[in-house]
């Protein structure tokens, strides 16, 4: 905790003297974003079976900077143009979960102390750990997640670097209507750190994170949990033309704090892509291990960015009681430059899920995405499609998608 206080008194010391820097020291740059998105989902099961979502995403802010100084305020709103889906928090519940909510909100609001040694950060901001496989900023969704944090960064050495976070306060993707087990801000007293050094297979990273889920509305404290584990990341090349990229990593997770629950549950994840002249070949298996198999005693991770993983449906956002399993083999194509598109991107893959105890087949599903830029434009068009077996119910979703960035 005493790097937390010293981490804090620099914050404060740092806001002190940017406060009194000479106006000419000060360099300010503007931050706009704008995002337009059409979400159309298909789910069996519904009285509603369709929804239909056209949203209009904003973030406008500022960041001024004086030498190692820098503060960054930054503001969002979304709109929805077309609002026939349910929104997790408003609408019809008997549609598919858009999980868009219209919401105006202060998105970041940090100052910042920065060297090539250390990095500071107080206030609310983005984290995202690794692969945000455990701690991430929810990209993918309108509203994003942030955390209202001070963080550490240290590289007391070359190719080693510790990282570590309090975070008071998670700022959800429900914006200002949250209410329920869907809050705006979840308190509590989280803990992330990242130990990690560059080797010459890969960076390996050992964590541990501390999740506090202090609100007895977020599943009566049952998603708090206490997860300390270790990864490997790296690249190889094999040839002139071709690459490895591959991961590896293991995890144990356990109750923590006012969770009721006494569990204890492993993960897993081996991942590798073969990159030969644009082509790319992807296969992995990520396992999220079963305890008892009551609600909530599998391995969760309620503060990552789970759309990046599991299928982009969202079947399986929380773990189910008996675990999951999760067999991915995919693949795609790439140009850098086709016409007036540059990054040009096509990939497919697809999932089989199982569960970790019991032997159940719950689903299989196929992902589809193309990508590209036009200048500072993104544009993308993404599907998903879930197969039930013993899960959920056959689900389709569609994404058009537009991304500019100032």
């Amino acid at each position: 905790m005493k790097y937390l206080y010293a981490t804090a008194a620099t914050l404060v010391a740092a806001g002190t003297a940017m406060s009194t820097a000479q106006a000419q020291d000060i360099k300010l740059k503007p931050v706009a974003e704008a995002r337009l998105r059409y979400e159309h989902a298909d789910q069996e099961g519904l009285a509603t079976e369709k929804s239909d979502a056209l949203t209009i995403r904003a973030r406008a802010g500022l960041v001024a900077t004086s030498g190692a100084l820098s503060a960054t305020v930054i503001g969002q709103g979304n709109l929805a143009v077309v609002d026939k889906y349910f929104d997790g928090l408003n609408g019809a519940a008997t549609r598919p979960i858009v999980a868009d909510p219209e919401n105006i909100a202060l998105y970041i609001a940090q100052l910042q102390y920065k060297t090539k040694t250390v990095t500071l950060t107080g206030g609310r901001q983005k984290i995202a750990l690794d692969d945000e496989r455990f701690v991430g900023n929810v990209a993918f969704r309108n509203n994003g997640q942030t955390f209202d944090a001070v963080r550490m960064e240290l590289t007391p050495a070359k190719g080693l670097k510790l990282d570590v976070s309090y975070a008071w306060s998670v700022r959800t993707i429900w914006g200002f209507q949250g209410k329920g087990a869907r809050q705006q801000a979840v308190s509590g007293d989280n803990i992330f750190a990242n130990l990690s050094y560059v080797t010459p297979v890969g960076t390996l990273t050992g964590f541990a994170y501390l999740v506090d889920q202090d609100e007895a509305a977020m599943q009566a404290y049952r998603l708090s949990s206490q997860t300390y584990g270790v990864r490997l990341a790296g690249t190889q090349p094999l040839s002139k033309v071709a690459k490895l990229s591959y991961q590896l990593s293991y995890a144990r997770q356990a109750d923590h704090h006012a969770n009721p629950n006494n569990y204890s549950a492993d993960y897993w994840l081996a991942d590798a892509t073969l990159d030969v002249k644009g082509w790319k070949l992807n296969a992995g298996y990520e396992v999220l291990g079963a305890s008892s198999g009551a609600p909530f005693t599998s391995f969760q991770t309620p503060l990552g960015t789970n759309f990046k993983f599991q299928g982009w449906a969202d079947k399986f956002l929380t773990t189910p009681g008996n675990g999951i399993r999760d067999l991915y083999v995919g693949g795609g194509y790439g140009w850098k430059q086709l016409g007036p598109l540059s990054a040009v991107a096509l990939q497919v893959v697809w999932h089989r899920f199982d569960s970790d105890r019991l032997d159940q087949h719950y689903g299989d599903e196929i992902n589809l995405i193309a990508s590209a830029k036009v200048k500072k434009t993104a544009l993308s068009v993404r599907y998903a499609k879930y197969d039930a077996k013993t899960m959920a119910t056959d689900t389709q979703k569609l994404w058009l998608q537009a991304d500019w960035a100032y």
